[in-house]
Formats: C-alpha cells, sequence, structure tokens
C-alpha cells in the first residue's frame, strides 16, 4: 500500500523543480506520466515561429473578398434604387458580356501564368518567386485589372451606375490596402530583384 502522508517539508519546492515532481509524494508508477507531460509542455513554448505566417503581404482584405462585396453592394442598392446610365438604344448586355469576358480571360491567364512559374497565387500565402512572363510583362497586377475590368463589364450588363460606383471603394481598397503592402512585402523579400522588375513594368497599365 502506498504511502500517501504529506509533511510540510514535502511541499517546499523551488521554481527549477516544477517540471520535475516531489518524488516523496508521487507514487512510482506516475513519474513517468509527469515526465511525459513536462516535456510536450516544453515544445509548446519551445516550438517554432510562426514563419510561414510572417511571410505574407498581410495584406488588409483578400481581394476576391472584397470584389465580392462590391457586386454584392452595388446589386442590392440597384434593387433598392434602380439607376440605368446607359442610353436604351446601346446592347448593354452584349457589350457588358464582352468586357466581362474580356477581364475573365485576363484573369485566368495571370493565375495560370503564376501557378506554372511555381508561385502561390492567394494572398495569405508566400510569393515565391517574381513572375515576369506572359501578362507580366506588360503589368505587375493583372489579376486585379481584370477584377476591375469584370466589375466595369458588370456595370454596364445590368445597366447599373451602383456597380459603377462600387468601382471606386474596391479600387482603393485594392490599391492602398493590397498592392502598397505587397510591394512592400516583395521589395523586403526579393530585393534589387523586384526593385528592377518594378522599374521596368508599370503598376497597372
Amino acid at each position: 500500500m502506498v504511502d500517501l502522508t504529506i509533511t510540510a517539508r514535502d511541499l517546499v519546492f523551488s521554481e527549477s523543480s516544477l517540471s520535475e515532481p516531489c518524488p516523496s509524494i508521487v507514487p512510482q508508477g506516475f513519474k513517468g506520466v509527469f515526465k511525459r507531460h513536462a516535456s510536450k509542455r516544453a515544445q509548446v513554448f519551445t516550438g517554432p515561429a510562426m514563419s510561414d505566417t510572417a511571410d505574407t503581404a498581410n495584406v488588409i482584405v483578400r481581394p476576391p473578398i472584397a470584389w465580392a462585396l462590391a457586386v454584392l453592394v452595388g446589386l442590392t442598392l440597384q434593387w433598392v434604387v434602380s439607376l440605368p446610365f446607359m442610353p436604351a438604344s446601346v446592347p448593354a448586355g452584349w457589350i457588358g458580356g464582352i468586357v466581362f469576358v474580356l477581364a475573365l480571360a485576363l484573369f485566368a491567364w495571370a493565375i495560370a501564368t503564376m501557378t506554372r512559374a511555381g508561385s502561390n497565387v492567394p494572398t495569405n500565402l508566400p510569393t515565391t518567386t517574381i513572375v515576369e512572363t506572359g501578362p507580366y510583362r506588360f503589368t505587375r497586377n493583372p489579376i486585379y485589372l481584370g477584377m476591375f475590368l469584370g466589375l466595369v463589364g458588370l456595370a454596364i450588363a445590368f445597366n447599373s451606375l451602383w456597380l459603377l460606383v462600387m468601382l471606386v471603394p474596391f479600387t482603393l481598397a485594392i490599391r492602398y490596402g493590397v498592392v502598397a503592402r505587397e510591394e512592400a512585402y516583395l521589395e523586403r523579400k526579393f530585393g534589387d530583384a523586384y526593385r528592377q522588375y518594378r522599374a521596368r513594368v508599370r503598376r497597372w497599365v
């Protein structure tokens, strides 16, 4: 039978002995359990820092979410108070559809080019290389240009001034909440290689 009698002397311990239980009050069979628990606790506090999450641009908003919100708000306002801006004689549906298809093509081309280069498209993942081929030869932000054109195409197709107005807050959010942070991140990570690319290719067109 295990003797569990505890004296005042047994309860006196120092800070350095916290990871090792007092042998006089812990049965022999439980010492291994305490050691394994102390080892796991040490691994929690001594593990690697969040290096993966630090290696991003830390943008304020994800661009696809910002685009979807702009479209949703614009269509909702159009439903509440209709504000057409295209002349009735103009085939707005056809024109807007063509603009939207062109925007979608640019968007897809930019994503395919970046994926083939081996870099990540989502803004919450690290950029692994500077892509200079495909549409990136003409603009540093073809994906966002595709989003801008897509919003314009929808505004024309739906003949909605509200969707056109939503282009303003969306553009400001992308320019200052996304692009500005991405540029600082790329310059910090790639240095002269990015600065040379930035000097050759415009931000937009």
